[in-house]
């Protein structure tokens, strides 16, 4: 198995994480709930990382539920901005140096202000991308906001 800059950092950092794989297209993105399904996992565990921008022009990122959807008005609270917009997914690679289908929230290029869902606050784990199409990581939320210097709230609808 590959081992990828997520991983490296989390034993940086030693955060016990295990890693699950799923099949996959080279290069093809999975959709969360297909994720989800294919660990057999419950998708209000499986998480997604969205990258946004500001009004103020800054990046942020958001780590919620693959069967939830982004409240906008609600992430912008969260970071104190008027409003933020999901960045295109065509500057992903450019900011993250991840991919569609395989953006984790660590190990990104530069090191965004990042929100949990609240919602993680009460699970015993979270998967989230390994930092590529593939790969999860099986980790506790906590540990997780640990490595990032997370902040929780309720983003989500």
């Amino acid at each position: 198995m590959e081992k990828t800059n997520a991983m490296r950092i989390l034993e940086q950092h030693k955060i016990p994480y295990e890693v699950f794989v799923y099949p996959h297209e080279e290069g093809i993105c999975v959709e969360g709930a297909i994720v989800a399904q294919l660990l057999n996992e419950n998708p209000s565990q499986v998480f997604k990382t969205l990258v946004s921008q500001g009004a103020s022009k800054q990046y942020y990122v958001f780590v919620i539920p693959v069967d939830k959807e982004l409240d906008l008005k609600k992430a912008a609270k969260s970071v104190k901005e008027k409003s933020v917009e999901l960045v295109a997914v065509k500057d992903l690679l450019y900011l993250t140096g991840y991919i569609r289908g395989g953006c984790s929230p660590i190990g990104m290029k530069k090191r965004y202000f990042t929100i949990l869902d609240l919602t993680a606050k009460t699970l015993p784990y979270i998967l989230c991308s390994a930092g590529k199409i593939g790969y999860q990581v099986k980790i506790c939320p906590k540990d997780l906001a640990k490595v990032l210097n997370v902040q929780f709230f309720e983003i989500t609808r």
